[in-house]
């Protein structure tokens, strides 16, 4: 029988102190993550920012799209 690996080493972002936590430090409610790396968690906050504008764009797009049939192309 093979020994489990052990686990990876990720990093969450504290949203209440800003700081980067190695590890399951803070409760569930205060971080963001996991990510791989010290780097990214850094940088939570900014990818969260990002993405949500791009879903917001995104859903812009959708909702003033003259063509129903996009609409359903996108929900595949």
């Amino acid at each position: 029988m093979s020994e489990s690996a052990p686990p990876e080493k990720t990093f969450y972002y504290n949203l209440e102190t800003g700081a980067v936590e190695e590890g399951l430090v803070s409760d569930w409610n205060s971080r963001m993550g996991p990510y791989a790396t010290r780097e990214e968690a850094a940088k939570a906050l900014e990818t969260a920012r990002l993405r949500n504008a791009k879903w917001e764009d995104e859903d812009r797009a959708w909702r003033d799209s003259d063509d129903p049939g996009a609409r359903d192309e996108q929900d595949e």
